[in-house]
């Protein structure tokens, strides 16, 4: 079950071999074919080749998706060059920011995001490219690259590396966890083996491609022979039409993707009767209300990027509350402070083994080790699994607190780390509280020092104008004193007792 021998090229060109007229990517309005694919893949490699793109070389993505988006993808895999897909949410600061800690000899940018590239040194960048019929400013169409010559001729084998995608910003500062070639495809492939994809199933590929899940159900789906229905942004009617047009199978959902759909389907009157899968996380009355609406069923699972998507998986309705069991090629235990397995039942540090996980942090080789110590990677979360073998995701240790928000990740420390360059802010806290739309808002709690004076909204602005906007606290609080810990550090567990 493993395709460690394999990169995403490969498996295009044997698409392309075996079911060239088949459809690979579906948009409004233009159906691609598995021959297309390939061949506009081996095109774009072939440009990207002659501007001197090549085996370990960084190529950013700032894009939305579409159909060049995976054409890109496939070019890449060839060439063995790494991808960088990055959140296209991020403020300028922080892409300028991933764009050097990446060091790229490219850049491909959506015509629409060329406006938040405006603190990137474009000078330092061999190859810059707009997806589009058009230029902009330095970047040419990624179009006007695509070379019928022959691509470069590399051997890439599955173990090297294939991508970076961003990941925890446990100290304040993000990290990008590196994927190789057989992480992502294995991955895929236990995707595609446990729901049973084939060439008939369609996959709603709406959420981002720099997303692990976006990005893992859309190559599973590739590796099935189906097709992805690309959609570049989220609009709940539109998506409630395609499922129907284009009788898609499944698709993934984070807060409140499931909900807004759900009411756009009922307004439009979509049947959705060719639903069979949502996979993702949401609130149990959203849930409760597609398994009562619709025939599909919702399947969670538990994982991270570090280890290339989801390490467990099931449906809801085999053991409710729980993040599913492992899949084939993942090990998985609990252990506590001294890496020892605790008993059934017991929370303890959830640690992972196999080829769905990473190859380390991009250039952080102390934060590798340290995550890897005695041959396991540790993640960082709590879990519990019961006497079948089901985890139960119990949240985060404290010194990798994390705030799920809408299916993005949001680092306490991060947003701390810009409040506290406030002179008015003299400590804060911030956590994580529940939230009926986004499953989770960032709340902050605040000390100001002595005199000062901020509003709420002054305090939303400030994160804003530095970091992503789904990153600012949706509520802010201020209080007096924040409780302190005996070597003076803000009690975190006391604040979310009183304030969250």
């Amino acid at each position: 079950m493993e395709r460690g021998h394999q990169t995403l090229f490969t498996v295009l060109r044997e698409h392309s071999r075996l079911n060239g007229a088949s459809p690979a990517l579906i948009t409004v309005d233009r159906t691609v074919t598995y021959a297309e694919l390939f061949e506009d893949a081996r095109g774009i490699a072939a440009g990207l080749g002659r501007k001197g793109i090549g085996k370990g070389d960084r190529v950013c993505v700032l894009a939305q998706n579409s159909v060049e988006y995976f054409e890109l993808l496939g070019a890449c895999a060839g060439l063995g060059a790494i991808v960088f897909p990055l959140n296209w949410r991020l403020s300028p600061t922080e892409i300028a920011f991933a764009v050097r800690l990446a060091e790229p000899k490219a850049l491909v940018v959506g015509p629409g995001q060329i406006g938040q590239l405006s603190e990137v040194d474009n000078g330092a960048l061999e190859v810059r490219a707009v997806i589009g019929q058009s230029g902009a400013g330095d970047f040419t169409p990624l179009s006007e690259m695509l070379e019928a010559a022959a691509a470069p001729e590399f051997e890439v084998g599955g173990n090297e590396p294939s991508m970076i995608l961003s990941t925890a910003a446990v100290a304040g500062v993000p990290r990008g966890a590196l994927l190789s070639h057989a992480n992502l495809l294995t991955a895929a492939e236990q995707l595609r083996t446990a729901l049973g994809l084939t060439a008939s199933d369609r996959h709603l590929a709406a959420l981002p491609l720099f997303h692990v899940t976006g990005l893992g159900l859309s190559l599973a789906t590739l590796l099935a022979g189906g097709a992805n229905v690309v959609t570049e942004g989220f609009d709940p009617p539109q998506a409630a039409r395609l499922i129907d047009e284009h009788r898609v199978t499944l698709l993934a959902s984070f807060p409140p993707v499931l909900s807004l759909l759900l009411d756009a389907r009922k307004a439009a009157g979509a049947e959705w009767n060719s639903l069979r899968y949502v996979l993702g996380l949401d609130a149990p009355e959203v849930i409760r209300r597609l398994l009562s609406e619709t025939q599909a069923d919702f399947w969670t699972g538990y994982g991270q990027s570090e280890t290339s998507g989801v390490v467990t998986l099931g449906s809801v309705k085999e053991r409710p509350g729980s993040a599913g069991r492992p899949l084939p090629v993942a090990r998985l235990r609990c252990v506590d402070e001294a890496d020892v397995e605790v008993p059934t039942g017991e929370p303890g540090e959830i640690v992972v083994q196999g080829p769905l996980v990473f190859l380390g942090y991009w250039r952080d080789a102390d934060a590798t080790d340290y995550a890897a110590r005695h041959g396991w990677h540790h993640t960082g979360d709590l879990g519990k699994l019961d006497e079948d073998g089901y985890l139960f995701y119990l949240g985060r240790k404290p010194e990798k607190e994390l705030i799920k928000s809408g299916g993005e990740n949001v680092y306490p420390a991060e947003v701390e780390r810009v409040l506290m360059e406030l002179p008015e802010v003299a400590a804060v806290c911030v956590i994580g509280v529940a939230d009926a739309t986004w499953g989770e808002a960032v709340k902050a709690v605040i000390e100001l020092a002595p005199g000062a004076r901020l509003t709420s909204e002054q305090i939303q602005e400030a994160v804003a104008r530095r970091i992503a906007a789904f990153k600012k606290p949706r509520a802010v609080e201020f209080v007096e004193r924040l409780p302190r810990l005996p070597d003076g550090k803000v009690d975190r567990a006391a604040v979310k007792a009183a304030h969250a």
